[in-house]
């Protein structure tokens, strides 16, 4: 099991650092976001079976000669004794860090789920109490509050709500408008919000993780993208960019007055502006997506890195 070990180590330093690197830095995830999105979620689940495949493994080493072994004697061998010859603290210390970090993920994962839906839940009734439904409309209802702000966002679950601005209704034109209700509704369409809800998980589970925040951010500009190409079905690129530049100008610039006050702001400002300007860049002008051979290679790269911990752990 040490190979195990070691070779799980090895992967999950790989999936922590310089392989989320490069690819938030690539520029081809956004000709081909679907795919790009996949091979995150295949980083951060691959990853996360290493770092705790590593410790339970290597824990592992003196309870048995594979690891289903040393599993099922774990229990009773810590219960009524004695540990086998050659556990020391180092073995210990790795099986509790293993138990304690599966704990945390998947305990933050429930309370990160759970909070988001009461707040989702609290957030609609506010909307149905403070709005006007915008009558006529086919698909699920919109809402319109009133607020000088431009603002378009979507409230998915059991009752799902677009909800628009009057800021927003003032600001852009009626093709333009049609273009944000479809890409909002793209984002219920496709359940972004699983995505964005699990890697929001990933993020507060490991506030001390730069890897988290990248992948947060990589993976919500990438939802974006998606929503902006079902949009594009609906509408023509150049009504949806200048939707978008409209509204993401209005966004910075309050942003940039509330920098006068909380210096963490300019980040803020800063990121947003990229990702506006991106977007449009993108719509205005458009790259073919990767060619199909790429895809495929990308494809397999997202298996094979799901697959090999979990063949590691099966053959240790």
């Amino acid at each position: 099991m040490l190979f195990a070990s070691v070779t799980l180590a090895a992967l999950a330093v790989l999936l922590a650092w310089p392989v989320p690197v490069l690819l938030a830095k690539a520029h081809w995830p956004t000709r081909s976001p679907g795919i790009a999105l996949l091979l995150w979620q295949a980083i951060a689940i691959s990853g996360g079976l290493s770092m705790i495949g590593s410790l339970v493994t290597f824990g592992l080493i003196p309870f048995g000669g594979s690891l289903l072994q040393g599993l099922a004697q774990l229990p009773q061998l810590l219960a009524e004794g004695p540990l086998p010859a050659g556990t020391g603290l180092i073995h210990i210390f790795a099986l509790s860090s293993a138990a304690l970090l599966a704990a945390h993920l998947v305990l933050n994962l429930i309370v990160t789920v759970t909070r988001t839906e009461r707040q989702r839940r609290r957030h609609r009734s506010l909307v149905e109490l403070l709005s006007t439904p915008l009558p006529d409309r086919p698909g699920a209802p919109i809402h319109i509050i009133d607020s000088p702000a431009p603002v378009a966002y979507c409230l998915p679950g059991a009752r799902t709500v677009t909800v628009l601005s009057e800021g927003l209704v003032a600001l852009l034109d009626p093709p333009q408008l049609e273009a944000v209700i479809a890409h909002e509704r793209a984002h219920l369409r496709q359940q972004h919000h699983i995505l964005l809800v699990a890697f929001q998980s990933w993020r507060s589970s490991l506030p001390w993780f730069p890897i988290a925040t990248r992948a947060q951010v990589a993976v919500s500009l990438l939802v974006e993208i998606l929503a902006d190409d079902q949009s594009r079905r609906h509408t023509d690129a150049e009504t949806l960019a200048g939707a978008i530049a409209l509204v993401g100008s209005a966004e910075t610039n309050a942003l940039t007055t509330n920098a006068t006050q909380f210096v963490e702001s300019s980040a803020a400002l800063a990121s947003e502006r990229s990702a506006v300007s991106m977007r449009v860049d993108r719509l205005v002008h458009p790259e073919p997506q990767l060619p199909l051979a790429e895809r495929v290679l990308i494809l397999v790269a997202a298996a094979v890195l799901l697959a090999v911990p979990l063949v590691l752990l099966l053959a240790s």
